[in-house]
């Protein structure tokens, strides 16, 4: 049957007549067959605004239809017209004399919007990374977490793909990534400079919902920042085809590896065009990453800020020998002092268990893992970063390559498992050269496979005997004492809805459709 226009005045109220109540009964109204009153159908259209009625109709005590958009709603970012002329929100900005990204070869507009962003000094990483990415080579890069890898490799990719558009379902350049926060973080931190070269950007990740990647891919998309296992569902699936791909980035590899993405990595290479630009970074560069090294990247030119083993010089390293008993207290301790603290574990219930039990000793705690949903995790970091919650009490998984400045101390609850995971994690705090100080927390029975722990990762430190109330513990606090009154645990408040004013709230007070 065709399509009904008419639009009931509300759900189960009976649609108006059409003709004026005064003069309609019911014996003038048509039945049909099953005794229900049908209606002569009214021609007319729906806009925007409302409904819009044909010349020759009397019913004008209609309501207008409301509907989900209107039509001074802004329309999406991802859905705006890239190809239009918009306003130049760069054109007043000055490049000054000396600029360093300026003379590592990038686009004029590039540098622009590095300026607008108060970057005008690139990091190590980035002054010998950028200059050869330009190029076209593989790179091998290795650095320390919080060294600037990101810009090192986002920059000279979005400088290369300027002018091109992608096909649909066939990206230009994919950026891999371990976790969905720190694929979430990198977006952040590329998206500034991908708008302003007028190019698309997209966010493919577990977690999310399908539709809205699987329609950004349609629409066609440059740059793809991906973690491995939601970018190979979606290559099953038909709906992303890297035959098109010309750069390929693999942050964290070593991480990736560790976490059995091994084979994934080497599925999305083997997917990608032979002779496209491949570049690998990792703080690490051994076992399984030095396989895919070998086998996929090409006369790699390689750059290194640091040793494999080495550490931050301005980062306070201390090994703490503590009693089971007293471990909670020693935590708190550590955690009650001002500023940003990280507490590691290795598990998702000792998370939830760490953090409530810091919250019962009046320090405001939060826990981060796998086991939250997304929505409720970056809600939770959010906070952390905004200072809502001052210590995050996190798993390994949940907290790699997060990227959080201020930190000032991480504590390990729970001992690493190797010198890699003590490397991580200690790299939490003192991005960038600025200082802070990691603890670890070892029970007697674990003291010396701690000590042989720090000295794999590159520490020289001597093990020391706490107890609540040491002098050590004080002064790491910065003289804070935890007040052992009970704080309430955070609940990340639901974000706003952007549904606008008039628009249904759930799908049973729409007005019927009948076909």
């Amino acid at each position: 049957m065709p399509y009904d226009t008419r639009a009931p005045a509300h759900r189960g109220g009976r649609p108006a007549s059409a003709t004026s109540p005064s003069s309609s009964t019911s014996a003038d109204r048509p039945s049909s067959a099953s005794g229900r009153s049908s209606y002569p159908k009214k021609s007319g259209s729906y806009a925007a605004g409302g409904y819009t009625q044909n010349s020759g109709d009397s019913d004008s005590r209609r309501p207008p239809r409301r509907t989900n958009r209107t039509d001074d709603r802004p329309a999406r970012r991802d859905s705006v017209d890239l190809d239009a002329p918009r306003h130049d929100s760069l054109a007043d900005v000055v490049i000054a004399d000396g600029n360093g990204f300026a003379a590592s070869g990038l686009p004029e507009r590039l540098v622009k919007a590095l300026a607008k962003q108060g970057l005008t000094e690139p990091f190590a990483i980035q002054t010998a990374a950028i200059p050869d990415a330009l190029t076209g080579r593989d790179l091998l890069g290795r650095a320390e977490t919080g060294s600037g890898k990101t810009l090192a490799f986002g920059l000279p990719m979005i400088a290369r793909l300027v002018d091109k558009r992608a096909n649909a379902r066939r990206p230009l350049a994919v950026i891999v990534l371990p976790t969905r926060e720190l694929a979430m973080q990198v977006t952040d931190a590329l998206k500034p400079y991908v708008f302003a070269m007028n190019l698309r950007l997209r966010l493919i990740a577990g977690g999310m919902p399908y539709n809205k990647q699987i329609d950004a891919l349609d629409r066609g998309v440059e740059i793809l920042v991906a973690t491995p296992g939601r970018l190979i569902d979606l290559m099953d699936q038909g709906v992303c085809d890297l035959s098109e791909i010309e750069i390929v980035v693999l942050d964290e590899a070593d991480q990736m590896c560790d976490m059995g993405f091994a084979p994934a990595m080497a599925r999305i290479l083997d997917e990608t065009p032979k002779g496209g630009q491949r570049m690998l970074f990792s703080a690490t560069l051994d076992g399984d990453v030095d396989r895919l090294v070998r086998r996929y990247l090409i006369d790699p030119v390689r750059h290194s800020t640091a040793a494999v083993n080495s550490t931050i010089t301005t980062m306070e390293h201390h090994l703490f020998v503590v009693h089971p008993s007293e471990k909670q207290r020693v935590t708190a301790e550590l955690a009650a002092g001002d500023g940003r603290s990280i507490v590691f574990v290795r598990t998702k219930l000792g998370a939830d268990r760490v953090a409530a039990e810091l919250r019962g000793h009046g320090v405001r705690a939060a826990a981060l893992h796998g086991g939250l949903g997304q929505g409720a995790r970056t809600r939770t970091l959010a906070a952390f970063k905004d200072g809502e919650v001052p210590v995050l009490v996190a798993t390994d998984v949940a907290a790699r390559g997060l990227h959080v400045d201020g930190v000032g101390l991480v504590i390990q609850a729970d001992m690493p498992t190797d010198h890699k995971t003590y490397t991580h994690r200690a790299g939490r705090t003192a991005r960038a050269g600025g200082s802070g100080s990691v603890v670890t927390l070892a029970m007697p029975r674990e003291r010396r496979p701690a000590e042989k722990l720090v000295r794999d990762a590159g520490v020289n430190v001597k093990p020391t005997y706490v107890q609540p109330g040491h002098a050590r513990l004080l002064d790491l606090a910065g003289g804070v004492v935890p007040t052992d009154e009970r704080v309430e645990e955070y609940i990340a408040p639901s974000p706003v809805s952007r549904r606008p004013a008039g628009a249904y709230r759930n799908r049973s007070s729409r007005p019927s459709r009948r076909y």
